[in-house]
């Protein structure tokens, strides 16, 4: 396999990560070290789970940090509601929408890479 920079869902991924710094700039204040903080780490764990699993020496490997990607990936599918009701963000439909998009990306590197689980 190429480098993981090559990865259509790491590269969605890197330009999910800075469209929620930009949103949660809007953010108030006293939420630095609460939902900011959690959104924000949520979604750099996203990347650098496929970059680090895509370092590692077997496919069996990486998919155990694909799935903690997808983890991430969930708890800031969670986030994303909550500062919508909470009246952070009007509308979080288009995020929504694309972090659905790179859940499914990464279940389906998990599904080829399965299938070869021979080392990278």
């Amino acid at each position: 396999m190429k480098s993981h920079k090559d990865l259509t869902v790491w590269q969605k991924s890197i330009d999910f990560v800075t469209e929620i710094y930009k949103i949660t700039d809007e953010f108030p204040r006293q939420e630095a070290f609460g939902l900011q903080g959690q959104m924000r780490r949520a979604a750099i764990s996203i990347p650098s789970n496929i970059s680090e699993g895509a370092s590692r020496a077997s496919n069996k490997e990486f998919i155990q940090f694909l799935h903690i990607a997808l983890g991430s990936a969930s708890e800031l599918e969670t986030q994303l509601i909550i500062a919508q009701k909470i009246g952070y963000m009007a509308c979080v439909d288009p995020l929504l929408i694309e972090i659905n998009t790179i859940k499914k990306m990464l279940l389906g590197l998990v599904v080829y890479l399965s299938k070869n689980t021979k080392k990278k």
